[in-house]
């Protein structure tokens, strides 16, 4: 199959409504809207989550917790996944950015004990668990907390 040969499945594009075209149309005079009320006139209708004057189900429902706004979020490695990395290599955030480890550091890198490390490596990361260090330093590697 070539791009020249794709093709929209039947019934996939199907044609806007023409509305306000005439009587012929069967869409013509009020153009669909029924007669008066408030959802006929222009500009009418409610809010989204209104239900006309009922005490809207987002208010009925009690509301439980709080989000701490001082919460930190890291971007999580694990130690098998610095597997991909060759003997000696000093792992900073920017190298994990920019092969794919990683989308963004957040709020910092946090290196996790997940798995196994075949490789000797100096890893520079904001936070290290116990477990990390560990096998970090167990293979003779060594751990910098930035």
């Amino acid at each position: 199959m070539r791009l020249d040969e794709l093709k929209s499945p039947a019934g996939a594009n199907k044609r806007p409504k023409r509305v306000g075209r005439g009587p012929g149309s069967g869409h013509g005079k009020t153009s669909t809207r029924g007669h008066k009320g408030q959802k006929a006139r222009s500009g009418g209708g409610v809010r989204p989550g209104f239900e006309g004057g009922q005490m809207p189900l987002q208010r009925r429902i009690p509301k439980r917790g709080f989000t701490n706004i001082f919460k930190k979020e890291y971007a999580i490695v694990n130690v098998k996944d610095l597997n991909v990395f060759e003997d000696g290599t000093e792992i900073t955030p920017e190298l994990l950015i920019s092969r794919g480890l990683i989308k963004s550091v957040k709020d910092g890198v946090k290196i996790l004990g997940d798995g196994e490390l075949e490789k000797k490596l100096v890893v520079r990361a904001h936070k290290v668990s116990k477990q990390a260090e560990e096998k970090i330093n167990a293979r003779g590697g060594k751990v910098e907390v930035i």
